[in-house]
C-alpha cells in the first residue's frame, strides 16, 4: 500500500489487515511508540477539522514521528503554486503527507507527482480514514459486517461514498436512504455494485427512510450540509426534514441497533439529542477510534 487515498484501491484482505493493525495498536499502544521515529509527516489542511487533525497529529506523535501542520492560509494549494510543484517540494522534506481538501483531484495530484505516502484526510468525494475507524468500531462491538443490515440516512456525500466502497468490498449489506436529487454519485454506485457482485454484498437505495430503518442493526447519519455547501443549508433543511434519526425512526430498527455519526453533529437536524445521547449511540467511541485507525494507516505506509 503506497498511498491511502480511497478504499476502492484496497482489496478485502488489505482492509482486513488494516483493521487488525488498528486492533493491535489500541490494545497495546506502548508497543508502537517508537515505530515511526525519525519520520517527518506534514498535515496540509484546506478545511477545518477537529477529529481528523487531532487523530493524525496525536497519532503520529504517539508513534514517535515529527509533525508539521500547515493551516489553510499557509500553502494555498493551487493558488500560490501548482500542486505538482508542492508535491515534489514536500517529497524532498517529508516521509508522508496528510491532505484535507475540497476537490479529490488535489489528493490524486499529490499522489501522482510526489514520491512520498499520501493520505486522504477528507475530500468532497471521499472520507476513507473516517470509515476505517467506523469499520473497526463495528467489529469491536462484535458486529459481523456480512451479517448485519447497515443503514445510512442522509446526503449521498463523501462519508456515504466511502461507506459504500467499504461494505461492497467486504461483502456487507448497506442500505442508503436519501432525498430525491441527493443520491450518491452514479460513478461511485457503479463501481460499488461491481465490488458487491464479487464479494456477495448488497446495496439498497431508497427515498424512504422508514424502509431503510426497518430491522436495521446500525443507523448511521451525517450532517445535511457538508463543508462547502453552507449556502444550501436553509434549502436542505426543508428537503431533509424527514431524514432525521429520531426516536420514531429508531423504533423501526432492531432492539439492539447501534447509532453512529461521523461528527460534528447538528443536533436537532439530522439527529436528535435523545438519540445521540442514548445508550444505543456509539458516536464518541467512533471518535476515539479515529486515533487508532489513523495510527494504523501511518504504520502501514511508513513503518520500515
Amino acid at each position: 500500500m503506497k498511498h491511502f487515498t480511497s478504499l476502492k484501491h484496497l482489496s478485502r484482505k488489505e482492509i482486513i489487515n488494516l483493521l487488525e493493525i488498528v486492533s493491535k495498536v489500541k490494545k497495546n499502544p506502548s508497543a508502537y511508540k517508537n515505530k515511526l521515529k525519525d519520520k517527518y509527516i506534514g498535515l496540509v489542511f484546506q478545511k477545518p477539522s477537529l477529529r481528523t487533525k487531532t487523530s493524525f497529529y496525536v497519532g503520529a506523535l504517539q508513534l514517535g514521528a515529527n509533525v508539521i501542520y500547515y493551516a489553510p492560509g499557509e500553502v494555498k494549494i493551487g493558488e500560490r503554486e501548482r500542486i505538482c510543484d508542492i508535491a515534489k517540494t514536500m517529497s524532498g522534506y517529508l516521509d508522508g503527507i496528510v491532505v484535507r481538501t475540497f476537490s479529490h483531484k488535489v489528493i490524486d495530484e499529490f499522489a501522482q507527482y510526489g514520491s512520498i505516502a499520501v493520505i486522504n484526510a477528507l475530500s468532497n468525494l471521499l472520507h476513507p480514514s473516517q470509515v476505517l475507524g467506523d469499520l473497526f468500531t463495528l467489529i469491536e462491538l462484535k458486529k459481523d459486517i456480512k451479517k448485519i443490515k447497515f443503514t445510512y440516512v442522509g446526503d449521498g456525500n463523501n462519508v456515504c461514498h466511502s461507506l459504500l466502497y467499504a461494505f461492497s468490498i467486504l461483502g456487507g449489506n448497506i442500505c442508503i436512504a436519501y432525498p430525491k436529487g441527493y443520491s450518491p454519485k452514479s460513478e461511485v454506485l457503479a463501481e460499488c455494485k461491481n465490488f458487491a457482485k464479487k464479494s456477495g454484498g448488497s446495496i439498497c437505495l431508497t427515498n424512504k427512510p422508514t424502509i431503510a430503518a426497518a430491522d436495521a442493526d446500525v443507523l448511521y447519519t451525517d450532517v445535511w450540509s457538508s463543508m462547502g455547501r453552507e449556502k444550501e443549508q436553509e434549502q436542505r433543511k426543508k428537503v431533509f426534514k424527514d431524514f432525521q434519526i429520531n426516536d420514531t425512526l429508531l423504533k423501526l430498527a432492531k432492539s439492539d441497533c447501534l447509532v453512529m455519526h461521523c461528527l460534528p453533529a447538528h443536533r436537532g437536524q439530522e439527529i436528535t439529542d435523545s438519540v445521540i445521547d442514548s445508550k444505543k449511540s456509539v458516536v464518541f467511541l467512533q471518535a476515539e477510534n479515529r486515533l487508532h485507525s489513523a495510527k494504523a494507516i501511518l504504520l502501514s505506509l511508513l513503518e520500515d
